[in-house]
């Protein structure tokens, strides 16, 4: 049999980078001798996780349409050209039997080519509200792999497989890692620990309420691991100490999932997932931000199914006290949500999307 080979393209954040390798490392581990090749946009995070995952990537001159008149958007034809033509020497060169997208700009351009090439295609969908790009991509796709239920509306019925969002293996097991987390990162087993996630970049105003409220949380008896992302931690470190860490970036995520009481988080799907998966109680504060409000559609699919809490940014200064310290006290209410995330967890999702990927070849 010849050597298989597979083109995966996903960036822009780590909610697109981490499904992508994940989804690459089931396929390696299934195919040892196969051929991997990653495709993202030049200037976006990818490039540097990628390889430090131990994959090769090629960059593409792209990026995103901005929503009012710039120079971004005149050049933008250019950029749309120039990628699909590199995309179609990658693809011709390295001859792929699959092509995966995982969604982010550099998806795009690569599973269009892909298409009029006729080589099959995936799209990982992992929001329940899905982008342009995916939606125009969809219906030449051969699957569509989703991780919540009625998209109907937006993709081909027959060809969408409902896995889930591929999830970090290491954080499917964190059973038992609760003493190890406690020494990890130097905590006092005794105090209640509030675990803080601005998403890989940081998000302002999750850090502006944490820094108003560190007071409150150190009287209150809580220890606070706050993740105010690479962006902001210049301005926030000078709060390390006294019960509090913050930290740019978070490498054990298992240590520090395992270790938390409380988790206030960002309403990225694969945080989102990733949640379900290790079952704590979450206050989610989706980002206004993001395209068709996805990450708030995100969070209400959660707290409709009483697994999670969720406050918008508007409701931050009257409620978030009043909420947070409600949850603190009542410990029947951690557990209930804690049991009902649970719930919603798709923890073979990898495999299922691999398999998939399979039936396809």
């Amino acid at each position: 049999m010849e050597k298989l080979k597979f083109i995966l393209s996903g960036g822009g954040t780590g909610g697109h980078i981490y499904p992508a390798v994940a989804i690459a490392n089931e396929l390696k581990s299934r195919f040892p001798e196969a051929e991997f090749l990653f495709v993202g946009a030049e200037d976006k995070m990818e490039m540097q996780k990628v390889p430090q995952a131990g994959y090769k990537i090629e960059g593409l001159w792209i990026a995103g349409l901005q929503r009012k008149l710039t120079l971004q958007n005149a050049i933008f034809p250019f950029k749309l050209m120039s990628s699909l033509w590199k995309s179609r020497s990658i693809i011709k060169g390295f001859k792929p039997n699959v092509v995966i997208g995982t969604g982010g700009f550099a998806s795009g351009p690569l599973l269009q080519m892909a298409n009029m090439l006729n080589i099959p295609t995936v799209i990982q969908e992992q929001n329940s509200f899905p982008g342009i790009t995916n939606k125009l991509l969809s219906k030449k796709a051969n699957k569509i792999c989703v991780a919540y239920e009625n998209l109907e509306r937006f993709f081909p019925k027959d060809k969408m497989i409902l896995t889930g969002n591929p999830v970090r293996q290491d954080l499917i097991d964190i059973e038992g890692k609760k003493a190890e987390a406690i020494q990890y990162f130097n905590l006092d087993a005794t105090k209640k620990t509030l675990l803080v996630l601005g998403g890989s970049l940081g998000a302002r105003r999750v850090n502006q309420l944490i820094e108003k409220e560190l007071d409150k949380f150190i009287a209150q008896d809580v220890q606070v691991i706050w993740q105010c992302g690479k962006l902001y931690f210049e301005d926030y470190k000078k709060y390390n100490g006294n019960n509090v860490q913050v930290l740019a970036f978070i490498d054990r995520m298992d240590l520090v999932y395992a270790a938390a009481d409380i988790v206030i988080s960002r309403a990225g799907a694969s945080s989102v997932s990733e949640l379900c998966i290790v079952g704590k109680p979450v206050i989610f504060i989706p980002s206004p931000n993001v395209a068709e409000d996805h990450q708030t559609k995100n969070a209400q699919a959660i707290v409709d199914k009483k697994g999670a809490l969720m406050l918008k940014e508007s409701e931050l200064d009257s409620q978030f006290s009043l909420v947070f310290e409600a949850l603190l006290k009542d410990q029947g209410k951690q557990e209930q949500l804690s049991k009902y995330i649970k719930h919603l967890a798709l923890p073979n999702s990898t495999k299922q999307i691999v398999d998939e990927i399979v039936k396809l070849m």
